[in-house]
């Protein structure tokens, strides 16, 4: 077994090592571990070490993994930085390990919003919107000298592709790797890149996959499905779900199947004990496990969804019941995958899978080194009249070529700010940054437009100033009084700046106004509104049953009824007349209501609150929201309005 590749590095006082030298030592390194490169590999690595730019499009299990590690070999080797972006935090992490164990973990950090470690090391893993935050606010003075974009194909995610698409244009000194199994039309992207540093750009495409699949379509029960694929050995499966709520239905329903020998179930006992199952959704995971049944979605914590990898990664586990998050390159080993059903509600309507997302599903079955042949499974619906047109798109899957990306770029005030805070003159790096988006003509006019009312509206409440020119141009900054990890990441952040000089601020509720209105400029999650909501009624039926009142009274009263609001009718007013104010506000609302608050005033610990509203499948959801408040709360709120009962807030 070879050593870590760091051990290859050319010594310090080869300050210029040329790229024949790094290319052997890293096909040494190849060599030593007994790996030999397909053609895919062997042609995008020798197109990195030639200073190009790389498109790596080939299927999932096919080594991209290895490409990007001789990118950032070189990069290190020739003293340069390089950055791996994905586009979850647990695809960085895994990352972060894994290069930390190759190259030495001196020279490799971590950033992912929630985490910072060694962040100014020459290699560094984060999420895609770290990267762009980075490239936005530091543009081509930034220290990033190569990048490589895992997971490319989220460019065209409607809520964060903007993040894949800022690099892409404020980093002209970045040479890119830009890697997926789901490209489609690479043709806009070989232009932009060349355009944008001036290097060659090289793609590698291929459709030929290390392990085979075999694709079939189940007209059989769920249950009797997965039963005939662990008997026929072709275990570890995992099936897909679009909902949480689904995939830990499954689970419960699974554990009544006989999945796992006696020993099997002895040996998962063995590797989970002393683990601590201590959160109200523990005992059912645990309960899961022993049966060889692990659960993987983004609503359960994360050291339960980190425990599901490892027992998989040993082989402990026969079925993951999990949502399409292991589509995302999560190093999970799976034989099949079973898909449940071949639609998913994509935020706005139910459709058939597109052939990207059934692409990187279906790619995750078959693992290199340890089987022959990967299989993915297409279950019957219930509708019969679907059932041509799945059967066509689980056997005919495979043959469609990927939609074309659609540019997903949008100005925020985050973007802003993070742009007007570079050196140098920040209203021309914005121009830049939109007319150089992949967006129409069209579009372009109605960025520009937007990040003119956005300006505006953050000059005339005095988060940037316009200064004296300076010799490097600038006549704009940040307002200094702001602390130092100030950010406006939320769409009605200004509304929160705005508001709170409203509210008084010698009242005792003041601090607790300050965090209503925190909460109400984030997404709803509406599992836990919808639990408060069910809560309320179930009290008041109670209450108007003792009073006597008939059942259409009831039904009357309930229909009135909503989740908790504080401070409603000041908030919807003051949004109202900022709206007015702020035609850039458009379809942006407004969304009240009172979790963190709840906890905070009822000095409930996360376990309570988990308890009081059901909320064991969906304890992920409830971090992510008190998460989110407190970025807020922290980083949006200014340090000057803070008061002690402010503070005593965040520190709880």
């Amino acid at each position: 077994m070879s050593g870590p590749l760091y051990d290859l590095l050319p010594p310090p006082a080869d300050t210029d090592p040329s790229s024949d030298d790094l290319l052997g030592r890293f096909l040494d390194y190849v060599a030593d571990r007994g790996l030999a490169l397909y053609p895919a590999q062997e042609e995008a690595i020798l197109a990195l070490f030639e200073d190009k730019n790389v498109i790596l499009n080939t299927p999932t299990g096919s080594g991209k993994t290895l490409v990007a590690s001789a990118l950032h070999f070189a990069s290190l080797a020739r003293g340069r930085r390089s950055v791996y972006t994905s586009p979850i935090k647990a695809l960085v992490n895994e990352k972060w390990m894994a290069l930390c164990r190759e190259l030495g973990p001196e020279n490799v950090g971590l950033s992912t919003g929630d985490a910072t470690v060694n962040r100014d090391a020459p290699v560094l893993c984060c999420t895609a919107e770290v990267l762009a935050n980075i490239a936005l606010r530091e543009g081509e003075d930034a220290a990033v000298d190569d990048v490589v974009m895992d997971e490319f194909h989220w460019y065209a995610d409607r809520d964060r592709g903007v993040a894949w698409q800022v690099p892409l244009l404020a980093l002209p000194q970045a040479r890119f790797l830009l890697m997926s199994a789901t490209l489609g039309d690479v043709t806009p992207f070989e232009e932009a890149l060349s355009r944008l540093n001036g290097r060659p750009t090289a793609t590698v495409k291929s459709v030929s996959r290390p392990v085979p699949l075999e694709y079939a379509y189940s007209q059989i029960p769920l249950a009797q499905t997965l039963e005939k694929l662990v008997s026929e050995g072709k275990a570890p499966v995992y099936v897909v779900h679009f909902t949480q709520r689904d995939a830990a239905d499954s689970a419960q329903d699974f554990t009544s199947l006989n999945l796992c020998t006696r020993d099997e179930k002895n040996a998962v006992a063995e590797a989970i004990q002393g683990f601590r199952f201590t959160s109200p959704h523990g005992p059912d995971v645990r309960k899961w496990l022993k049966q060889g049944i692990g659960v993987h979605h983004a609503g359960m914590l994360p050291k339960y969804r980190v425990l599901v990898e490892q027992l998989a990664q040993r082989g402990l586990l026969k079925v993951i019941c999990g949502t399409d998050t292991l589509g995302v390159g999560i190093n999970v080993p799976i034989r099949t995958v079973l898909f449940t059903r071949l639609c998913k509600f994509d935020g706005q309507k139910t459709a058939v899978l597109s052939a990207r997302d059934f692409h990187q599903i279906a790619g995750r079955a078959g693992r290199k080194g340890f089987d022959d042949l990967g299989f993915v499974v297409a279950q019957a619906p219930e509708h019969v009249i679907e059932n041509l047109k799945l059967d066509e798109k689980a056997r005919d899957g495979r043959k469609v070529v990927p939609e074309r990306l659609v540019s997903r770029f949008e100005v925020s005030h985050g973007m802003l700010l993070n742009v007007l805070s570079r050196r140098g003159d920040g209203c021309r790096a914005m121009q830049r940054l939109v007319r150089d988006s992949h967006e129409s003509d069209r579009a372009k006019k109605t960025h520009f437009r937007r990040a003119w009312q956005l300006f505006r509206a953050l000059l005339l409440r005095g988060i940037v100033e316009i200064t004296p020119r300076t010799e490097e141009g600038s006549r704009l900054r940040v307002n200094v009084s702001l602390q130092e990890d100030f950010s406006m990441d939320q769409a009605l952040s200004l509304y929160l700046l705005e508001t709170i000089p409203l509210l008084e601020p010698d009242s005792e509720a003041h601090a607790l106004g300050v965090l209503t209105l925190v909460e109400s400029i984030l997404e709803d999650p509406d599992l836990i509104l919808r639990r408060q909501l069910d809560k309320l009624k179930d009290r008041k039926v109670a209450e108007m049953k003792a009073e006597g009142l008939d059942y259409d009274q009831r039904m009357a009263e309930l229909e009135k009824l909503e989740h908790p609001k504080p401070l409603r009718d000041f908030v919807y007013a003051t949004f109202n007349a900022f709206a007015d104010r702020h035609p850039w506000v458009g379809e942006e609302n407004i969304r009240p209501k009172s979790i963190a608050r709840e906890m905070f005033e009822g000095f409930r610990s996360f376990a309570d609150y988990v308890q009081e509203y059901d909320l064991e499948r969906a304890e992920g959801l409830l971090l992510r929201h008190l998460n989110s408040a407190y970025k807020v709360l922290t980083q949006t709120v200014p340090d000057t309005v803070k008061t002690d009962a402010i503070r005593e807030m965040e520190l709880y």
